[in-house]
């Protein structure tokens, strides 16, 4: 990845790590579908502006299965099983059993994508997966965690993963701005039942949950989602889906300080070991030396 691809995926990291708390604040007053169709909507907004000042136009037909796939997987059921997972259990807890998608992402993107499986993307991989069990066990050991927002976290991990393995060929066609934009389109249409729900909570709930509403639409959906697609279109799925293990570090950090959500020890020693698996995985390999053979004696040439 060149220098641009890293920054625009630690901007990805870092909103959607925001993402977790927002959703945890806006989840006390909206519903998880109506939440979801808030959310999309407002990033449809923003992404269909971008997109007609940009003079970008649709798509073509060879990007829209990648397109529909992740719009209808990522960007519907996502949202709504992540939102109602949130309900159950902390931020903490849903970014690390989501975290399992990265793990599914380098299975699918080697099984499907013939990205292949590297030794020391596996072993950062494996790295930071324990890291991610760690903090979760910390923090579910609290006592808030449900059997039912695990399975909904699972759900959204599942659907994340097969999302980014589709989306990933898209973006030979089309582009980030493209495939982000009528990707979220056909989310927003998936969540339109859910719109009377929409209606009705947003005259009673108040203003700072709709405006976390509006925050998750413009920054971890418009924003995030595109330089997410534009870094996916200049490395491989596994690799993006390994620099997003930095994601529980960073949501354990906002919990604390925005949710007084206080991490224990343990849950601390969870989130360096993310952070390393993510260093092993993005490292260079070493490259092997070239030993070069001592030119024959004067007497043994021809």
């Amino acid at each position: 990845m060149d220098r641009r691809s890293l920054v625009a995926a630690g901007v990805t990291v870092l909103l959607w790590a925001s993402a977790f708390v927002s959703i945890r604040v806006a989840g006390e007053h909206y519903s998880p579908g109506a939440l979801a169709l808030g959310r999309l909507f407002t990033g449809s907004v923003v992404l269909v502006t971008i997109l007609v000042l940009r003079r970008e136009g649709v798509p073509p037909r060879a990007a829209w299965p990648g397109i529909a796939g992740a719009g209808v997987l990522w960007f519907g059921v996502y949202m709504v099983a992540l939102n109602w997972g949130e309900r159950e259990v902390d931020a903490g807890t849903a970014a690390m059993v989501v975290n399992i998608g990265p793990v599914l992402i380098a299975l699918l993107g080697g099984w499907l994508l013939g990205e292949g499986f590297p030794s020391r993307l596996l072993a950062g991989i494996g790295v930071s997966f324990a890291g991610a069990v760690v903090v979760g066990v910390s923090i579910s050991g609290s006592g808030r965690a449900s059997v039912l927002g695990v399975l909904l976290c699972v759900v959204a991990a599942a659907t994340y993963a097969i999302g980014v393995t589709l989306q990933k060929p898209a973006l030979r066609h089309a582009s980030a701005v493209q495939v982000t934009t009528f990707g979220c389109l056909v989310g927003t249409v998936g969540c339109l039942p859910f719109a009377p729900q929409l209606l009705g909570e947003l005259g009673r709930a108040p203003l700072s949950a709709t405006l976390n509403v509006l925050y998750l639409g413009v920054f971890p959906t418009a924003l995030a989602f595109v330089t997410w697609a534009y870094a996916l279109a200049r490395t491989t799925a596994r690799n993006m889906g390994a620099t997003t293990y930095l994601v529980p570090a960073i949501v354990v950090a906002m919990s604390w300080s925005l949710l007084g959500e206080v991490p224990g020890w343990l849950t601390l020693a969870g989130g360096l070991l993310c952070l390393a698996g993510v260093a092993v995985s993005r490292g260079r390999p070493r490259r092997a030396r070239v030993v070069t053979p001592p030119e024959p004696a004067a007497s043994a040439r021809v």
